[in-house]
Order: C-alpha cells, then sequence, then structure tokens
C-alpha cells in the first residue's frame, strides 16, 4: 500500500515538473484573417489606391467573403481562385486568397499570394500593410522569426501620407 502511495506521489509530481518546463502557448483572441486586416489605428489614414474591377470579379468576391463568414474557407478558396482566373494581376483578389490560405494553414501558399500580390499593387496603403502583415505571420508561423520581423518592419514603409490639398 505505501509503494502505491509512493509511485502515485512521484508521477503527480513527474506530470506537475512536466506541465511547468512548458511554455505557455500563446493566447489569440482574433483569427488570421482578422489580424491581417486589421489595421493599426497610428497606419489607418494614409494614401490608398483602389483599382477598377469587372462586375463578375465584383460577384464571385461578394459570394467568398459570405462564404467565409459561414466558415466555409473551402469554397471561398474556390470562389477567389475563379476571380483570379478572371483578374490574374488583381492585387486585393490576390491578397485575399492570401488571407484565406493562412486561415487554412498553408502557410507558402499564403506568403507566396501576399508577396505577389504586393508585386502587382500599389505598394501603399491598406493593401500593403495586408501584404507585409500576411508575410510576417507566415513567416512566424513556419519558424522564420528573423523574416517575420523585417516583413513587419517593411510595413511600416506602406504608410504615405496623401499630398497636401489647397
Amino acid at each position: 500500500m505505501a509503494r502505491i502511495g509512493i509511485s502515485l506521489i512521484s508521477i503527480c509530481t513527474l506530470l506537475l515538473a512536466a506541465c511547468a518546463t512548458q511554455p505557455p502557448a500563446p493566447v489569440e483572441d482574433r483569427s488570421l484573417i482578422e489580424q491581417v486586416r486589421a489595421s493599426e489605428p497610428e497606419q489607418a489614414p494614409g494614401l490608398q489606391v483602389f483599382p477598377l474591377r469587372n462586375p463578375a470579379v465584383d460577384e464571385l468576391i461578394s459570394a467568398a467573403e459570405q462564404a467565409e463568414r459561414d466558415g466555409d474557407l473551402g469554397r471561398a478558396a474556390m470562389l477567389l481562385e475563379r476571380a483570379i482566373r478572371i483578374e490574374p494581376r488583381d492585387p486585393e483578389l490576390l491578397q485575399n486568397m492570401a488571407e484565406v490560405r493562412l486561415a487554412q494553414g498553408d502557410w507558402e501558399q499564403a506568403e507566396s499570394n501576399a508577396s505577389r500580390s504586393f508585386d502587382v499593387g500599389p505598394r501603399v496603403g491598406e493593401l500593403c500593410q495586408r501584404n507585409w502583415r500576411t508575410m510576417a505571420l507566415a513567416r512566424e508561423r513556419t519558424g522564420r522569426h528573423e523574416e517575420a520581423h523585417r516583413a513587419r518592419e517593411r510595413m511600416q514603409e506602406c504608410r504615405v501620407e496623401p499630398p497636401p490639398r489647397f
């Protein structure tokens, strides 16, 4: 009986010691997409550039946004892929796809789409910030913390004040 008590105490001690050596899991109160789309208060205004868009693409984007709200990321990705076939160089479409891929845990595709969006996009404003935020999160998830830090620094360059109006 004493051996069982000592064994039980030993097991409990080992379990508690194992728990104590594990770092706490990060607590995220927002989804990855919300993290990317949330603009920093100090970065909100500034110059913004918006492309003209095909009405068919607008409908596909609306359907993809609804699928995303419904939690159907697979359908959202499929709808965005169709839109990208129509407008393959639309930076906002590419960024939306990057955000869906990020939410799906496809870090490489998320980073690739965000990078393509940046390459063909305006390189200023909120879309540029979302590009770099996506790249930073994807790099963090793949353990490339130094590259993620550089991506966050590059995000600061996206903020350009509009010219003064007279």
